[in-house]
């Protein structure tokens, strides 16, 4: 006997129902699939041929959780709801297992944990990642995990989001048993076995949480933790308190509370931010005329030009996809220390428990050094990565030009200058686009790929595909129709700089400044950043454009701070000063002077500023220029500006991003400050982008 509806498909096989979730991508459970799933435990418990039921997906995935696109929507409330499904798993009055194949994620694990027993292939991944959406495990899962496994184990999984394998499930007593060979099989033997020992059903729900301690003294430490680790995210701390009262108050009434918890936190603009980021990294290699089915080119060897920093980085995120790369550099001193610092990131990587030594050695080997441009003549893909100077640029790419296969790609890693110019010293523009890699380029997950005016489809489809198997996720830059100095990230953040450095004329001190900006969740401030990146690269790039136009602009007391000599943590002092071998900022009374002296130049008297301006000013600069690249069509959506933000400027994630955040604040609102500073010191740098008055007028937001 066998039924099937669109979520599942029901069957009975030797007196056990087989319920089987059938709703692709990862049977998400959505309206569709929870009423299916009731719909067919009630007939499995209302059929006396029945004796026990087993609850399986496929292979490859027993259910990722609830279907997030349900949230804030009328969907999200169609009975029954998840946590309806799991109360008449506990009732069921037979044996119940899951059969957990790939993955059960969030709601799917609290399927799974609602259910009586649990056999899973050895494989499979467990895990509970509601707070990486800034919500908590609603459905069960703060109050059955910790009855099943140790508390402090289930508080680990449940705030980090991170999955546990199969076998430590099983040495926790969370799995019962690994499945050997076909998982519905190894699940209808187990299913006869519990049958054959009249063992019955088996509620987790009944059982104690596993704990021993001074309640008050771990979770309030478990709190203060949770505080200072991931600031600002109220969800950590929602999900401690679901948790003691697993241990302290009976089910019925910490399920209660954890109800009225996740309705609170699913209406929070941080766990909205972290959603809207869940989309819309799916969604920045989503391009209108370049379909999923262009035609891609196959690279299965590369080349990098540079063995710098950011050379180094970019060879090991190809070796570490397992791509053969040459890399290439003029002088063997300038090779030997490329090579030597991928080595010691290496051995870091390895030293950390992260990398095993074998696959250390594995990739190292695919990394081949040279010393002749020619070398890169058989690469499918050529990077390069040189001096950030487009006569410099240029000149690699004749060469380039004249060695490189037809149909290789020549990707270029610049990071402000035009990549059309950079095209158009070759015979092959087609075969040129930007890849512009963020340091540590081996870390980084961004990759802002930018799309020339000749840059063919095919090239830019294997440039996003390419992103995904290293591991990046891929942001298009259009410069196809008009240039945009520092593309997306670094043209908002030339505006960002600007105005931490209007901030310190106007009377601020870079540490104010940069508290201000790291209280509010940024991973660093402006100032540290620019002495870590080394203040002489923004310093290049604004003598380029003081040298390109006379008119250029910009607040000089940065240049007095780099005419002193002072270019970051590389010479031990910048805007802060720094000990040997320390990376702390630390206060520098000859920084001081030199700003002081700077005012007194310009004829300014400092002023008090509050932290609230601070904020406003750093954060508004960056919505208001992403408004105009996002008209100009730099950007496709402001998604995508967010994703560069948020992966690749140390953006808080649960802000959301820039333009996400200004959606928030309500852009009536943003504009009204805007206007306010346009009124101010160095107003004229504060004109709204026409964009931005268009929607506050309308009502509207940048990411609807």
């Amino acid at each position: 006997m066998s039924t099937t509806n669109d979520a599942t498909q029901y069957a009975v096989r030797d007196g056990i129902a087989v319920i089987t979730m059938t709703s692709p991508p990862v049977n998400g459970l959505g309206y569709k699939l929870r009423g299916s799933l009731m719909d067919s435990l009630k007939k499995a418990a209302g059929d006396p041929t029945v004796k026990a039921a087993i609850i399986i997906g496929s292979a490859k995935c027993f259910s990722g959780g609830a279907d997030i696109r349900e949230f804030n929507t009328p969907q999200k409330d169609i009975p029954p709801s998840l946590p309806d499904v799991n109360v008449y798993q506990d009732e069921f009055p037979k044996p119940l297992v899951a059969a957990i194949g790939g993955f059960a994620l969030g709601g799917g694990l609290e399927l799974a944990l609602a259910c009586h027993y649990r056999v899973a292939l050895p494989r499979a991944q467990l895990g509970l990642p509601e707070v990486k959406i800034g919500l908590l495990p609603g459905a069960g899962g703060t109050q059955r995990l910790p009855r099943i496994i140790p508390v402090a184990d289930a508080l680990a999984m449940m705030t980090s989001g991170n999955p546990i394998p199969a076998e430590k499930g099983l040495g926790y007593g969370l799995i019962d048993v690994i499945a050997d060979g076909d998982l519905l099989e190894s699940a209808i033997a187990f299913a006869q076995g519990v049958i054959a020992s009249g063992k019955g059903p088996r509620r987790v729900r009944d059982l104690p949480a596993k704990f021993d301690g001074d309640v008050d003294t771990f979770f309030n430490e478990a709190i203060a933790r949770a505080r200072k680790d991931q600031r600002g995210q109220p969800a950590p701390i929602e999900i401690i308190q679901c948790v003691r009262d697993a241990v302290t108050i009976p089910f019925d009434q910490a399920q209660d509370a954890a109800y009225t918890r996740v309705r609170m936190l699913v209406n929070t603009v941080e766990s909205k931010a972290l959603r809207h980021m869940f989309f819309g990294e799916r969604q920045t290699a989503k391009i209108p005329d370049v379909p999923d089915d262009t035609p891609k080119r196959d690279i299965k060897t590369a080349a990098v030009i540079g063995a710098g920093t950011m050379g180094g980085g970019i060879a090991m995120s190809l070796a570490n996809a397992g791509i053969p790369v040459t890399l290439i550099e003029m002088k063997q001193e300038a090779l030997d220390r490329g090579l030597d610092n991928i080595r010691k990131n290496y051995v870091s990587t390895v030293s950390k428990g992260r990398l095993t030594q074998a696959k250390m050695d594995e990739r190292i080997a695919l990394i081949t050094p040279a010393l002749d441009i020619a070398a890169a003549k058989a690469a499918d893909l050529v990077i390069e990565a040189v001096f950030e100077r487009m006569d410099v640029k240029q000149e690699v790419f004749r060469k380039l030009d004249a060695v490189a296969k037809p149909g290789a790609i020549l990707a270029t890693n610049t990071s402000t200058l035009d990549v059309n110019q950079i095209a158009a010293v070759t015979k092959r523009p087609a075969d040129v686009i930007g890849l512009h890699f963020f340091s540590p380029a081996n870390v980084m997950r961004l990759l802002e790929v930018v799309r020339g005016a000749k840059t063919g489809k095919d090239v830019l489809a294997t440039s996003l595909a390419l992103a995904k198997k290293i591991g990046k996720v891929p942001v298009v830059a259009d410069i196809s129709k008009r240039m945009s100095d520092g593309f997306i990230g670094n043209r908002m953040l030339e505006k960002y700089m600007r105005q931490s450095l209007y901030l310190v004329e106007e009377g601020a001190s870079p540490a104010q400044v940069d508290k201000a900006a790291t209280d509010w969740g940024l991973a660093m401030g402006p100032f540290t950043m620019g002495d870590m990146a080394g203040l002489d690269i923004s310093w290049d790039i604004r003598k380029r454009r003081y040298a390109e136009n006379p008119q250029f602009e910009f607040p000089r007391v940065a240049d007095r701070i780099c005419e002193a000599a002072r270019l970051g943590q590389k010479t031990g002092k910048g805007w802060y000063r720094y000990e040997p071998g320390n990376r702390k900022p630390l206060p520098d009374p000859e920084a001081e002077a030199i700003i002081s002296a700077y005012r007194k130049e310009i004829g300014l008297t400092p002023r008090a500023i509050t932290e609230q301006e601070i904020v406003e000013r750093l954060v508004y600069a960056l919505s208001n220029e992403g408004a105009r690249i996002l008209e100009e069509g730099i950007a496709l959506r402001a998604s995508d500006i967010d994703i560069t933000y948020l992966m690749g400027y140390g953006f808080p994630h649960y802000r959301g991003g820039p333009m996400f955040w200004a959606d928030a604040q309500g852009l009536d609102k943003v504009l009204a400050r805007i206007e306010t500073f346009n009124c101010g010191y160095r107003g004229e740098h504060w004109k709204p982008a026409p964009l931005l008055v268009k929607l506050a007028a309308e009502g509207k937001k940048f990411n609807s």
